[in-house]
Formats: structure tokens, sequence, C-alpha cells
């Protein structure tokens, strides 16, 4: 309704929004962060790869916010980019996550 009457205002109603959930929502990620740090000091895993993993989440829960604000706002290539530019930091990061399950696997074999 706002965006058919003040649609310069409904882009900050979005954003505040979305801050708003995503602040209601850290202690439940904190709570899950907990757990999974408690589980990867309880058995033998890489903990770096753990903090990459993490890392990564993070990653695509931002990049999906930021698509999503632009689409909201009309801006779909900028979307496009956003999420492009999001997919290339994820593939880079998970590079040592590959190759560490790939080395693995080649034990694995006979």
């Amino acid at each position: 309704m706002l965006k058919e009457y003040r649609r310069e205002y409904a882009i900050y109603v979005s954003i505040i929004g979305g801050l708003i959930i995503l602040v209601s929502s850290l202690d439940i990620l904190k709570d899950i962060v907990d757990f999974i740090n408690k589980i990867s000091f309880s058995t033998s895993y890489n903990k770096e790869l753990v903090g990459l993993l993490l890392k990564i989440t993070g990653i695509s829960i931002l990049v999906q916010y930021a698509v999503t604000l632009c689409k909201d706002s009309g801006e779909s290539a900028i979307a496009s980019k956003i999420d492009l530019g999001g997919k290339v930091l994820i593939i880079s990061l998970s590079i040592p996550v590959i190759s560490t399950s790939l080395s693995l696997l080649l034990e694995l074999l006979p």
C-alpha cells in the first residue's frame, strides 16, 4: 500500500523491517553457532573448516537480503550482479573445504 502512495518511503520500510527481523533472529543464530562450535570441538573435524562454513552461511544470508532489497526497489540488474558476486565469493571461500573433502575421498579409495 505504501508503494502506491509514497514509493520513495517503501524501500526504507523494507530495509528497516528486514533489519528488525535479522536482529530478532540473532539470538537463535548465536545458539546455532554455539551448537556447531560445541560439536566441532568434541570431534576431530578441522576447526578452520567449521569457521569457513559459518562464514559461507553468513555471506549467503547477507547476499540474499541484499538481492531481495534490490529487487524490491526495482533494481533487478544490480540484484543479479550482487547475486553473482556472492556466488563467486562463496566459491572462493569453499576451495579449502572442497580440497579437504577430495583428499579425504582419495585416502578412502584403494
